[in-house]
């Protein structure tokens, strides 16, 4: 009979170093393949040129912004608080005494009564508010 002498066999070994490259390898080339921004097309256009054009902000005028609901329900300020006809009116005049170069910015729902629109508009007008911007909604702002 024969024996054979068994050489004792080291346990595995793992190589970090090895390891190491091949996840830097993969990181690397997640990190070029992946696109973080998509590109957009790059538009050059040529406008035209105003010597009368005022930028945007410009101005210092403040604005006032009332909103008209479908329902004919009036809102007044950026924070779209709800105010009746008559509180609007001393609203805008209390406005225009702190600054008389106020600008109207009206917001109206397309179901919004008409009449109501103009009852606005007399109110800034009573009130020396000038006209200025004029929206339509479908929403009124501070509502879901």
């Amino acid at each position: 009979m024969r024996f054979y002498i068994r050489k004792k066999r080291q346990p595995p070994a793992v190589i970090i170093v090895a390891l190491i490259d091949v996840l830097i390898v993969l990181l690397i080339f997640l990190m070029v393949t992946t696109s973080f921004k998509k590109p957009q097309a790059a538009l050059k256009l040529a406008l035209p040129e105003s010597s009368q054009a005022k930028k945007v902000g410009a101005t210092d005028t403040r604005q006032v912004i009332v909103s008209i609901e479908e329902n004919g329900g009036l809102r007044l300020g950026d924070d779209a608080r709800p105010v009746t006809m008559d509180t609007l009116k001393s609203e805008l005049l209390k406005e225009t005494a702190k600054n008389p170069d106020l600008i109207l910015t009206l917001s109206a729902d397309k179901q919004a009564p008409f009449g109501q629109i103009v009852k606005v508009m007399d109110a800034a007008k009573e009130a020396n508010i000038k006209p200025g911007n004029v929206s339509a909604f479908t929403k009124p702002t501070g509502q879901q």
